[in-house]
């Protein structure tokens, strides 16, 4: 074993607050080696982000920081700004989540990238300006001396990440700590950031920490694992280790909530109940004791230390009942109570014999572009949504998934103004929406409701929760006896307490607040739930209980549900058909156990195969399709078929009469698997496994 590069020893941080202090990172202690890969997981608030800002010293000033931290066995805290400011950047380099506030908006990115080189090299100003572009082109930006000259808000969230990337790796660092990296990411870009890390860090022989929430990416790129809870390691060990013989109830609840997209079954995920724990005056015990199924008195009384699994291996566990759990090896349906499996409902009918809720016809929806200050004139147009059409049954769940502005939001917007379409055909529980008036739309809008992906930003802070949900009622005329009878059953509906009537949005946590926002959403009882990216800023142990939750109000109120979202695995979950969007058309439609399991669209099998799984050995085994660029401009989409400036097959397979074929004309959605209900938009459709 080599020396560590970096070695974290009893690290403590304490933020002063008016509650009292803030025990954020508490004995927290981890080795990183030259070359290696350690990633660091857990949920919203478990400390990972403000160890790693530790680790930099770039803590506010109201931090409290004790421990240590070694690189290359020199430590690093107590030193003064100007001595660490030779160190990051050079040493040590960081990669934000958030790459458009940590690039200045003011600077091309070719001279912030260059400024980074200059801080740390004897370099000219041009040979910086010259490796600049080099180090774009090395992290897979096309064009890389044209885009150095752009600004950072110029670039898509995919480019300023890589561009941030680039940045870390100007100075050849020791260490890279990448903070949530590929978070507000499509599962496609997502794929192209850890294929430039991983670049990276072959190019520079770098280690690298990697802070995540999302298990599947740890699973495909690390090599060793620390989850974390209340400030500190509860366990941690190689990728196996903790995926395949994890030894602490954290860590099994938090691998049984993950959706997975290589299971066809649909079984109830095991969600963690409760919240984690207020770091202010945190009581005595395992700070995972009240959430935990395994509790004991003594799990009440003392915290358990991080020691060894199995006797002197690298695997380590703060539970007392690690030896329990080395000897029953259990999964976590048998730690965790599991909800029972949903009754079918409506399902069991077919398909074909159940009744169109929703009916989407040949829809666009166009935004103009516009020229001129005074006279103002039309120099074109953007198709956000290009010709769509679909259907859902009643009982039925839609998923409508791919990247961000392929028109998915601008669908279910078209749906829910309830208005005429540009062009096409709408039909809401059959009504042709071109044809309602204005109180027509606001009797169906008892039938037709939604919610959004920000609980709090859909949520009136100034209101209590029991004023929230009674004001749909209200709105709609229904008695007040009756409204507070309704509210009650609406909390007991969705798992909440009826004590929470008069609490604010702001006393719940994240999961809480969209149930609250499910609630509201029942209140007058629907038909139809228009659902956009529910589950995407929860974190996996609450997002698994929202699931369930959808589920289980699915079988029992009969509902059908348009559910929006970018997690493909959700998808594979929740849902009964998906219907793929590129570029503002549906590219492939169908059961979404022929979609997944035999996908027939190139872009699909892309989609599918960028999306990562919570088990190494699949993971390393996985055939990956990697697109390259970005989504063209919809203002200006390319001829023919519209994916073709990224897809692999037309890059490498076709012949030049076949690939003149998509360069001129636009494929039609056809059955061309077997399946007369599963379709695809292109010319020379493969079905392939991916998954």
């Amino acid at each position: 074993m080599t020396a560590p590069l970096l070695s974290v020893t009893d690290l403590s941080v304490t933020f002063r607050s008016e509650a009292g202090a803030v025990n954020a990172v508490r004995s927290l202690s981890y080795d990183v080696r030259a070359g290696e890969l350690l990633g660091i997981v857990g949920e919203s608030g478990s400390g990972k982000s403000v160890s790693s800002l530790a680790v930099m010293n770039l803590l506010p000033e109201n931090a409290r920081v004790t421990g240590s931290v070694k690189l290359d066995g020199r430590e690093l805290l107590g030193r003064s700004d100007a001595e660490l400011s030779t160190i990051r950047g050079k040493r040590i380099a960081m990669i934000f989540q958030d790459p458009l506030s940590a690039l200045t908006p003011v600077y091309t990115v070719g001279d912030q990238i260059a400024e980074a080189i200059l801080a740390h090299d004897t370099l000219g100003r041009k040979a910086a300006a010259a490796k600049a572009v080099d180090l774009l082109e090395l992290v897979g930006i096309p064009n890389p001396r044209q885009r150095a000259t752009a600004f950072p808000h110029e670039f898509s969230g995919g480019m300023r990440q890589r561009a941030m990337i680039a940045m870390a790796i100007a100075n050849d660092p020791a260490l890279i700590i990448a903070d949530e990296p590929t978070t507000a990411l499509d599962v496609t870009i997502q794929a192209q950031i850890l294929e430039v890390l991983q670049k990276a860090r072959q190019v520079t022989g770098a280690a690298i920490i990697l802070i995540t929430h999302d298990l599947g990416v740890i699973a495909g790129v690390a090599d060793r694992v620390a989850v974390m809870y209340a400030g500190t390691i509860v366990e941690t060990g190689t990728v196996d280790d903790v995926f395949y013989r994890p030894r602490m109830p954290y860590t099994l609840g938090l691998l049984g909530s993950i959706p997975r997209a290589d299971v066809g079954e649909r079984e109830p995920l095991t969600p963690i109940e409760g919240a984690p724990p207020s770091l202010v005056n945190l009581p005595p015990g395992c700070p995972f004791e009240p959430r935990c199924p395994m509790r004991q008195d003594v799990c009440r009384v003392s915290e358990p230390p991080l020691l060894p699994v199995g006797g002197g291996s690298a695997h380590a566990s703060a539970c007392h009942f690690r030896d329990t759990l080395e000897r029953d090896n259990p999964s976590s349906a048998e730690v965790f109570p599991t909800p029972p499996a949903p009754a079918a409902g409506l399902a069991q009918r077919p398909r074909e014999e159940r009744p169109s809720v929703i009916e989407v016809r040949d829809v666009v929806k166009a935004y103009p572009l516009m020229k001129g200050s005074v006279l103002r004139r039309k120099v074109g147009e953007v198709r956000a949504v290009d010709g769509i059409s679909f259907d859902i049954r009643e009982g039925e769940t839609l998923g409508l998934v791919g990247e961000s502005g392929c028109g998915k939001t601008t669908t279910i917007m078209e749906i829910l103004n309830l208005a005429r379409p540009a062009s096409g055909r709408i039909v809401v529980l059959g009504k042709d929406t071109s044809r309602m008036n204005a109180a027509e739309q606001f009797a169906i809008r008892r039938d037709l409701q939604v919610v959004f992906q920000d609980p709090m930003a859909s949520l009136d802070p100034r209101l209590p929760i029991g004023d929230i949900l009674a004001e749909p009622l209200r709105t709609h005329g229904v008695a007040p006896a009756a409204v507070t009878r309704r509210v009650r059953e609406l909390l007991a509906l969705v798992g909440l307490q009826s004590e929470h009537i008069n609490r604010y949005p702001q006393a719940f946590s994240g999961g809480q607040r969209q149930r609250i926002g499910i609630a509201r959403a029942l209140a007058l009882e629907p038909k139809v739930l228009v659902l956009d990216e529910p589950v995407s800023a929860l974190d996996v142990s609450v997002r698994a209980g929202v699931i369930n939750l959808l589920e289980r109000l699915r079988a029992e109120l009969g509902l059908s549900y348009l559910f929006v979202a970018h997690d493909l695995a959700v998808i594979r979950h929740i849902a009964d058909r998906a219907a793929v969007m590129y570029l503002g058309r549906i590219i492939e439609i169908g059961d979404v156990h022929e979609v997944f399991e035999r996908p027939a669209h190139p872009y699909t099998q892309a989609l599918l195969s960028a999306i990562p799984l919570p088990d190494p050995r699949k993971e390393r085994q996985r055939r990956r399709i990697v697109l390259h660029g970005d989504l063209p401009s919809p203002a200006n989409p390319p001829s023919g078929c519209r994916f073709r400036t990224r897809c692999q097959t037309f890059a490498h397979e076709l012949t030049d009469d076949q690939k003149r074929k998509c360069h001129d004309e636009p494929p039609a959605l056809a059955p061309r698997t077997g399946s007369p209900d599963h379709l695809d938009a292109c010319h020379f459709a493969a079905v392939a496994v991916v998954i």
